[in-house]
């Protein structure tokens, strides 16, 4: 993989599987890609050595994998708060145990790390929840620790000053950041590029995905193609550089008609700018 080198999200052609989805990405001429969720009962030691080959075969590195979980849901805010990560301490338990799982998956298939979505943080640190979310992350961490891997935070459902506080009281070496700038406008909480700044070190791989600031109070913003929302993507090319950032960036389209050709756009509109 060359350092900045832009790849696609592997679902974002819109296809679920795969497997399938590799070969579409060997046809649009990507060699890097990130593994959306899936369901648990993929992460089998059958299914990482075939995705392993599947990914040789077509010439694609797999950076690293998300893990989800059954019942998430990223309609509305609301829906995010109420079932996104580690916030609900009844499905606690059944996520720790899929997580787990993923962790040995990606040992399995070769992929050197995992991304998590760990739901809405709240700020203060004496929350019963903000503990719970971080116990949870630091068993998580040091799972992975213990398999090689890094961990990595998306960023969006809290602000980039809340984020970097709790990275500092998990205190994990192998705690990374995956950076989306669109989230943090989608879900209204910081400025994608005064935050990239502040989070720079912790950065070891980003989204490049576009959007617009909410225009009601509780509500989820709206994803644009990329360049035409309000991120300013040259500028977030700009800052990447500053920051000395070397890792992939993976072009993430999660609605739209022409999503092929969205993503090419993209890659286009990257490439002019790296």
């Amino acid at each position: 993989m060359q350092p900045m080198e832009v790849g696609v999200f592997l679902c974002s052609p819109g296809i679920e599987d795969p497997f399938e989805a590799l070969k579409k990405l060997k046809e649009l001429d990507f060699h890097v890609t990130q593994l959306g969720p899936q369901p648990p009962e993929f992460y089998t030691p059958e299914n990482a050595q075939k995705l392993k080959e599947a990914a040789a075969e077509a010439g694609i590195e797999i950076a690293s994998m998300f893990v989800g979980y059954p019942g998430e849901s990223y309609a509305s805010m609301e829906d995010v708060k109420n079932t996104v990560g580690f916030t609900s301490a009844d499905k606690l338990p059944e996520r720790l145990d899929i997580t787990m799982k993923a962790i040995d998956f990606a040992v399995e298939a070769g992929i050197p790390g995992i991304l998590i979505h760990m739901g809405f943080l709240p700020p203060d640190p004496a929350d019963p929840i903000h503990k719970q979310m971080l116990e949870a992350m630091g068993k998580i961490a040091d799972a992975a620790a213990a398999k090689g891997l890094f961990v990595g935070l998306e960023t969006g459902q809290e602000k980039a000053e809340e984020l970097l506080h709790f990275i500092h009281e998990l205190n994990r070496p192998n705690i990374k950041i995956n950076f989306d700038p669109a989230n943090l406008i989608l879900y209204g909480k910081s400025h994608p590029n005064e935050a990239l700044k502040l989070l720079g070190e912790y950065v070891v791989s980003c989204h490049a995905k576009d959007g617009l600031w909410p225009t009601e109070e509780g509500q989820l913003g709206t994803e644009t193609p990329l360049g035409e929302g309000q991120v300013n993507i040259p500028e977030f090319v700009a800052t990447l550089k500053e920051i000395g950032f070397t890792g992939p960036i993976i072009i993430e389209r999660e609605s739209g008609d022409d999503r092929i050709g969205d993503i090419l756009r993209a890659r286009e509109l990257l490439e002019s700018l790296k």
